[in-house]
Order: C-alpha cells, then structure tokens, then sequence
C-alpha cells in the first residue's frame, strides 16, 4: 500500500493502483469518540446498545517518511495537539497502518474507506443470512445466533418473548472484523472489541470500534482465489481432515447404551458410517428446553456401562467413537469441584466462583487466560477423560458465553476477552490432541469462532438451525454460512443434518431430512444429528424411506472421496475452501456474485439444493465460459444462462464441468441414486 500526499492535510491510500482511503479535512476518514455501552447476556443471548457522548472528526493529517515507512499524526485543526498517530508499513503481503491514540479518554473509532459502486463484500466470519454484505451493517461480537433470526417471522416473536433468544441477520457465533471486496482487496481489524463493519452507506465503509484497534491490515491480490490463499496464511490453515471423516456418515444417536442397538439399523439399510457420535456419553439431564447434556466431562457409566470396551469393538469394525465436550463445569459434577479447589475458574467481584445461567443449571468458567487452567482441562478433561477413553473426536461446543462481568484471573477485561474467547477454547482442544499424538486424527468441530480460530480448529459447524425451510434459519443458511466462513481461510463446514432447534411447534419433516441430507451428501462431511428434543422430531432411522434416502446419499459422499481428496491437497496448499461461491473461479462473470443458494464443490461440481419446501424442481445459474453436465440426466447446458431441471427426492441437482478429470467418477454417480417413491 502507498501513501500520497494530497493537498494541504490530506492523503490517500492505494492497494496497489486501487484506492483505498481518502483522506480530505472537509471529507476525513478517521473519527474518535466516547460512548457508554449498555451490555446485557442472557443464556449467550446479548442486548447491545451505545451512547455516543462524543465524535469528533480528525480533520488535518501530517505526514513524514522514514525509509519505506508512513507516519501521519491526525488532529482536529491544524496547530492543535495529534490525537492519532498512524504508521503505515509493510509486512508479508500486506500493508499495515497501526495505531495509537495519544488521549486514552477515547473509548470509540471510526474508519471510512472508499465504496465503489456495485462492489461486492464478502466475509465478517460466518455470516448465516447474507453473503454479499453490501448494503448492510455487521456487528462483531460472538453470540447466539438466535431462534428463527427473523424479527417479521412468528418462531422469532416466540423466541424473543419467552427468552430474549429470536436473534436477527447478524447474529453469529463465528464473527470476524474481516472483509474482502470485488475489487480484489481485504481489510482486517486487529481486534478483539466489539466492532461493526458497516455497508450501507454509497460512498464510502465505515469500520466502527469501541476501543482503539491494535491496527487496520490491508491486502491486494490479483484474484478472490489469492486473496483467500493470504486469509489463510495471515490466519492459519484449517489441519487437513483424515479419510475417515469424509468417507462415510457420523451417525448422531443419544439414546445411552441403545445408540450401539440404533446404529445397527443404519448399518442394516446400507449406510456408510464413518463413525457414532454419542454426546450424551457424560449422561443427561431434563430441562423444559428439552433434554439437555450434564456437562460433567465423566464417562457416564449408567448410561453408557463398559463404554471403553464399546468403542474398541466398533473400532475393530472401522467406526469411531465421537463425543461431546463444552469449556464450562455444571456445579453439580464432579469436576466442578475439583477445578474449584485449585482455584481454576473465574470469580465474580466478590470473589467467589463465577456461576453462569445455562437454563435450569448452573455452571463454573474455566480460566482460560493461566496456564494452569487449561493444562488442566488439556490434559484430565480431553486427555484422561475423552482421548483415552478411545474417542476419535468430539463436538467442541460453546465458546461465545464468556460473560461480560466476569473476573479473570489474568485481569484482562472481559469485554475484550469475550471475542478471543473461541480461539482460547479452540486452541486448548488443539493442544489436547497434540499431546496425545493425535493431530490429524482426531476431529473435533465447533461452532463459536473469531480471528485465528482457522489454525485451531479442523472443523466449522454451522450451529443451531431451526428444524424448517426458513430464509434466515434453516437449510439455505448453511450454504451462506460454508461460502462466508471459506472466503476467509476455513476450509472445511458441515452441519447438522435436520437442523437442530424444535420449538413452538417446530418439528422437522421426512423432506426436511432428505433434502438436508442431498446437500451435506456434497459437502466435506455429513454428519447427523437428533436435535434438542429428539422424542417429538421424526429420526432418520424412523422412517424405512429416509433411512433409505440417507444410505444412498452417504454411498454418493464415500464415492466422492478421490475428489474430496484433492480438494484437501488444495486446501493445504493454497488455503481454499472445499465449498465455493461461485464467482470463486468465475470472477468476470457479474451475475456469479448475485448466488447465494448455490456453490461449487471444488472447480468441477456445481450444487443447487433445493431448500424451499414443497419444491420439486430448481432453476439456478450456471456460469459462463464452461458447459455443465446434469449428473442425473447427462443433459449438457450452456453457462452464462438459467437451467432448471427436475428435482426430486433422490436427485438434487448437481452438474459438473464438462471436461473435468473426474467426469468418469461424477457420471458413475448416476447409478448410486434413485428417486424415492413419493
């Protein structure tokens, strides 16, 4: 990036020959301010809200050059005191401009860069509803994405009634302060505070922190694919996934020691099975949001009696064993206390142990932040308790409830640890596995993320989904979710087939299930789940035509498995996605970057859902300069237009790149599905 001096107290900033920031007095681009914020949690639920006291717009810049180095001092007026000082240098590539503020009064900055028209944004972490951040704004802060995420939506109504938990647009457990645009460009806030990226504005984005940011990165490439490539090595590669995980299904069963029984039926029907995942392996409790884990990380030996000897059987038998695990301690476990006892959970003011809300049970703060307090975890609670028990990976769940008043011991503040806190707990998983030998074996997945969660974690899962067809919570927002989350160095999503929260009435269907299960059969990993009232939502081993269903499409995902690998080098290598908007490899093709609903698995598959109920056909864009094959029908049709074909259960469409060196394996594919009867 290089700085040009223009006219008396101003500058610009250039990516390369795009530019980036217009610094004009009458027009400047940087503001500090003071605000009191209001902050409230609730069950991983936050009510946010600001007071701006003051903003006041840093008019007159100064510049002088050191060697290859930029440093402005920002002021009100000219002659008045600099209250920002900036240094703008270069590093690996990219451009950094640092930043310190002189007046430690101010709680607040503000950032515009040049907008230009029709430019498209990407990123802010896994971003659910929308993949074109245009026009828009996003708040940063990791979070329940909440129930329904629809503010106009009934389910929603309910959900902020009866629990401040309906969410909106926004909400995330995996948000990042990082963007990339159309024009060939990606900026990085280097922070860890609540901020927004905010879009809506014609003429310029506005970055929005409330504390001073460490610094603002900048990186320009020649294509979307190197700008991912530079997401991922600023971030930290997603450890390749093992065959294992992506050659059959993890079948979800939370029934105690009959889950080994139920696993049997799958079997039976065909189904490929990767592994069993078993989260009730602790033991359960009842509650009225349904059956709940008890988050004692013990083997259960009621539930799950010889569980040990379980696992090295199905193991014998090519299956692992999978399980669940959260950073926090239900008070009424065995391990809340002896982590009490060595002083290795967080306090409130008063100094006693800090007790967080879960709904109907209560539960201690590992401390992250010593050493200590994570040795511990790594090494009794993943290591004694989990690892060598025989488990093969576990859902890592949780990550975005650090409450906002508590104390940490190491005396950071917990509004600015709130964010970090999914990389802490990611990271402590990763050093778990790493003692016992295990990377690149294990595989855990997790939901709550933020900067850097790349390198710590081998696995996004999308959530907590409504079991439903909805816009803003339900199958299509995993799509949107998988394209956000790999544009920034994530290579590998899935989520849970069927969605997961039953409430108000919401129970999944028999075509919810087939067709989540179409598309996770394109994915890096499908993996089922019974969701969080399993006895009122039809089961896929329920009904004779899901399960048959499901077997075929976990027969299409192992078939896919040379072509998956492949995609796994790519990922190693270059950091990109396994799934792909489809501009990814279309970038002169305006009308890509308008899909939402659509991705490419790899360069050569191209996946449309059909994520509308009732729905027995799609109609989506194929893009140009390529034809594709319907992997159904062998019909070929132009890119650059609409196809619609028939889709019915049993055939999603799916076309691939005529030409591909995997046109052999795609077209075999055909003989692996037949439409269930209707």
């Amino acid at each position: 990036m290089r700085c040009e001096p223009v006219a008396e107290g101003g500058f610009d900033l250039f990516a390369d020959d795009r530019l980036i920031l217009a610094h004009r007095p009458e027009t400047p681009s940087f503001f500090l301010g003071r605000g009191e914020e209001r902050m409230e949690m609730y069950r991983g639920n936050f009510d946010i809200e600001d007071y701006v006291t003051a903003r006041l717009p840093l008019a007159h810049a100064e510049l002088s050059r050191e060697g290859d180095d930029w440093h402005i001092a920002l002021s009100a007026r000219p002659g008045d005191p600099t209250l920002l000082a900036l240094k703008l240098t270069q590093e690996s590539g990219r451009s950094i401009l640092s930043v310190e503020a002189r007046d430690p009064s101010f709680n607040r900055f503000w950032l515009r860069l040049v907008a230009e028209e029709g430019e498209h944004l990407f990123g802010g972490g896994e971003q659910m509803s929308y993949l074109d951040l245009a026009g828009r704004r996003f708040p940063m802060w990791t979070s329940e994405p909440g129930v329904g995420r629809d503010k106009t939506s009934p389910l929603t109504f309910e959900a902020d009634r009866t629990g401040r938990a309906g969410g909106d647009y926004y909400n995330t457990n995996y948000p990042q302060p990082t963007f990339l645009s159309s024009r060939g460009v990606a900026v990085h806030l280097e922070t860890t505070a609540y901020s927004i990226l905010d879009f809506r504005h014609a003429g310029f984005h506005e970055l929005e922190v409330w504390a001073m940011p460490e610094r603002i990165e900048v990186f320009a490439k020649g294509s979307i694919g190197d700008l991912v490539t530079a997401m991922a090595d600023r971030f930290g590669r997603q450890p390749p996934l093992p065959d294992w995980a992506m050659e059959g299904a993890i079948i979800g069963l939370k029934h105690g020691a009959g889950s080994f029984e139920t696993l049997e039926t799958y079997l039976a029907a065909g189904v490929e099975v990767s592994a069993l995942w078993c989260e009730d392996w602790s033991g359960v409790r009842e509650t009225s949001f349904g059956t709940r884990l008890f988050w004692d990380w013990v083997a259960s030996d009621k539930r799950y009696p010889q569980l040990k000897s379980r696992i090295d059987e199905l193991r014998a038998r090519g299956i692992r064993f999978l399980g669940y695990v959260n950073p926090y301690l239900c008070n009424d476990g065995t391990l809340f206390s002896e982590a009490e006892a060595k002083g290795l959970l967080a306090t409130d003011d008063t100094g006693n142990t800090y007790l967080v809300d879960f709904g109907e049970f209560d539960c201690g703060v590992v401390d992250f932040t010593i050493d200590e307090a994570a040795q511990w975890f790594e090494d009794r609670v993943i290591g004694e308790n989990m690892l060598d028990l025989g488990l093969s990976g576990w859902m890592a769940d949780f990550g975005e409830y650090l409450p906002i008043d508590v104390q940490l011991k190491d005396g950071a503040d917990p509004k600015l640890m709130h964010n970090a806190w999914p990389v802490l707990w990611g990271a402590v998983n990763a050093r778990a596995v790493a003692k016992k030998g295990r990377s690149g074996d294990v595989v855990y997945f997790m939901r709550a993320g933020f900067s850097g969660i790349q390198a710590e974690c081998p696995l996004l899962w999308a959530g907590d989904q409504s079991v439903d067809f909805s816009r803003h919570d339900g199958l299509v927002t995993v799509i949107v979710g998988a394209l956000s989350s790999g544009l920034l160095g994530n290579a590998y999503h899935h989520s849970d087939i069927g969605g997961y929260t039953s409430l108000f009435g919401n129970v999944r269907s028999a075509e919810l299930i087939m067709r989540w299960s179409e598309m996770a059969a394109f994915t890096p990993v499908m993996r089922s789940h019974e969701g969080n009232r399993p006895k009122m939502n039809l089961q896929i081993h329920h009904d004779d035509e899901v399960l048959a269903h499901f077997a075929r499409m976990t027969q299409i995902h192992k078939a896919l498995l040379p072509y998956l690998s492949t995609l796994r080098d790519e990922a190693a290598d270059r950091g990109w996605p396994l799934q792909r908007p489809l501009f990814f490899h279309h970038e002169d093709d305006a009308l890509c970057y308008g899909v939402f609903d659509a991705y490419l698995l790899g360069r050569d598959l191209l996946v449309a859902p059909v994520w509308q109920a009732g729905e027995t056909g799609r109609t989506t864009y194929l893009p140009a300069g390529e034809k594709w094959v319907h992997l159904w029908t062998g019909e070929t049709f132009d890119g650059g237009e609409d196809a619609s074909v028939e889709a019915p259960i049993g055939t999603p469409p799916v076309f691939f790149r005529q030409g591909s060196s995997f046109e052999a394996l795609f077209a075999g594919l055909a003989a692996l599905s037949a439409p269930s009867p209707s």
